[in-house]
């Protein structure tokens, strides 16, 4: 079985879980009903999702499960509900079908009714991103795919989308928070702003950038700060020689680099297109520096680098952004009661259309 990440990786806001702060107002009222009625029905809960998908957030809904089942005493003390149940799960990373059990929970249903909005919206975001990050790694054919989407989502879902494209395959990630729940950190190449800083002097950015980094950080120089990737690459190869791991070409979509201008008119010439990956390729082989990497990045999509890739397109890594959230489709998570237990005897108790799927892919979650 593959280890699961312990609960206190989450940070969880455990008191107000407990408290329903997060939950659906209905949740919490029918968590207070069962309390003030006495009632303390064994239910069986099971929750899946309707398309073929990358499951994440499994180990995240456990840990909610962990830390926040339960109730309130009249102390004020919390009662731990964990203890008292039985609950399955697949792992992070499972390929699942639609309609497919991946997590059930046997027990009390007044310990985890108003946990379930939590739940599931961790395991909704977070196989969004996991089934988005599959498609792309998989478009890359074996090539690094860096995950760059910080800035186009809010700071608080950086730490778990990060996780969620790490198991699906991305290597690299932009932010700290990105890759806290495997204990890496962020990369990442020399921004356009700094290069401004130092007056739009790309070679001049880049070495400051290599002499305060890391000695083992990657240096990765952005190259189209002047429209001409191939004169800037070649100048921040010739400047940093071994220290320079790679290039990362960025060229805006409405604009064409100075290197495609005698040779535009049998392709779209703007932005990072196959042409101007090979005028770079070429340029830097020709003056022995073969070892700089080329990083293409600018608007990719799984579909876009599928497309490089057919055509053999010299890239050697892939820096994708807001793609990582576009997938039209849709990864809504429902759980439903489907058994209740009388006296030790299960019986089906179900919304119609919605009865019990045992799945035998799902694991044991130990105590």
């Amino acid at each position: 079985m593959k280890p699961r990440l312990e609960p206190s990786v989450f940070n969880l806001p455990v008191e107000k879980m407990r408290d329903g702060y997060y939950s659906d107002a209905y949740f919490n009222r029918s968590r207070e009903i069962l309390a003030l009625d006495g009632a303390h029905p064994t239910v069986r809960m099971q929750v899946f999702e309707r398309a073929e998908a990358v499951l994440c957030g499994i180990d995240e809904a456990l840990a909610i499960l962990r830390l926040c089942s339960g109730r309130r005493l009249p102390s004020g003390d919390w009662e731990d509900g964990w203890p008292a149940l039985r609950v399955l799960a697949l792992p992070d990373g499972t390929q699942i079908s639609p309609y497919e059990s991946v997590l059930v929970i046997e027990g009390d249903y007044g310990l985890f009714a108003h946990l379930e909005t939590c739940y599931l919206g961790a395991l909704s975001r977070r196989t969004r991103i996991a089934t988005n990050a599959r498609e792309i790694v998989s478009a890359a054919n074996g090539k690094n795919v860096l995950f760059f989407p910080a800035r186009f989502d809010h700071h608080l879902v950086q730490t778990g989308d990060g996780y969620a494209a790490y198991i699906s395959g991305a290597l690299g990630v932009s932010t700290d928070a990105n890759a806290e729940w495997w204990g890496a950190h962020g990369m990442g190449t020399v921004p356009h702003a700094l290069i401004a800083a130092y007056g739009g002097d790309t070679v001049l950015a880049t070495q400051k950038v290599a002499q305060y980094a890391e000695p083992q950080a990657p240096v990765i120089a952005l190259v189209d700060f002047d429209n001409d990737c191939v004169g800037t690459s070649l100048a921040v190869a010739r400047a940093l020689r071994d220290r320079l791991w790679g290039v990362r070409l960025d060229t805006s979509r409405t604009l064409v680099d100075k290197s495609l201008w005698n040779q535009m008119g049998t392709f779209t010439p703007t932005g990072v297109n196959p042409q101007l990956v090979w005028n770079v390729r070429h340029a830097l082989d020709g003056e022995g520096f073969t070892h700089v990497r080329i990083v293409a990045s600018g608007g990719f999509t799984a579909h876009r680098i599928a497309s490089f890739e057919r055509a053999g397109v010299p890239v050697d890594a892939y820096a994708v952004g807001s793609a990582f959230f576009e997938n039209a489709g849709r990864f809504d998570f429902t759980a439903d009661i489907a058994a209740v237990s009388q006296k030790g005897v299960w019986r089906p108790c179900h919304k119609v259309g919605r009865p019990e799927r045992p799945n035998p892919r799902l694991e044991a979650v130990e105590s």
